[in-house]
């Protein structure tokens, strides 16, 4: 008799269906991550917001590999190979006084004692936390969503899929469009917003 064989389907990390976070959950979010215990919290939130990295990206990321006056970070192993990952000059700033107010000798930015590799593993406990303090789904708001929303809201802003490729650190444009698919909801929200910009007189919904 045959074995028989199972055949999984491999869940793509970057799903489309995946929670888009609003203007007003993400202060939420940072509000709560403000007040959490954990003072690894707010930065690990604010970094995946402003860079869109990847969780493991984010909590390996080394002191020394990030450029406050060129405004990136070198990520030397990525998903899809080594990397200059651009930030916001907001992040940038803030990087700049959480590193000047760190420990001189620390290598990582996000240290752990009991990690074999010395830095944090992951900050999901922690991320599930402040997303449930803030009033959010925890089942539906997971660290995923910070990257997704920082894409969406690229693509949102009108800007191309070569510089959001480069930006998010996918492997094709084709991972990037689906972001950008004329059908997908964001695009059209993007589109009523457009028609909001302008009245147009005497043009309804008849030609007529």
């Amino acid at each position: 008799m045959k074995p028989v064989r199972f055949k999984l389907k491999r869940l793509r990390e970057d799903n489309i269906k995946d929670k888009f976070l609003t203007e007003a959950e993400i202060n939420r979010l940072l509000q709560a991550a403000r007040e959490d215990l954990n003072p690894y919290t707010m930065l690990f939130i604010l970094i995946g917001l402003e860079t869109s990295m990847r969780r493991s990206e984010i909590v390996s990321i080394e002191k020394d590999r990030i450029d406050i006056e060129r405004e990136v970070i070198l990520i030397p192993k990525a998903k899809a190979g080594a990397r200059i990952q651009p930030m916001t000059p907001r992040l940038a700033g803030f990087l700049k006084a959480y590193l000047e107010q760190s420990d001189a000798d620390e290598r990582w930015l996000f240290p752990s004692k009991t990690s074999v590799n010395g830095h944090a593993h992951s900050m999901y406990s922690a991320f599930r936390r402040v997303v449930v303090a803030a009033g959010l789904d925890p089942k539906k708001v997971t660290p995923h969503a910070m990257r997704h929303t920082a894409i969406t809201n690229m693509a949102l802003a009108g800007v191309d899929s070569f510089t959001i490729k480069q930006f998010s650190g996918h492997k094709t444009i084709q991972m990037v469009e689906r972001y950008t698919h004329p059908t997908n909801p964001h695009v059209k929200r993007a589109m009523e917003k457009l028609q909001a910009q302008y009245e147009i007189k005497g043009f309804g919904n008849s030609l007529a």
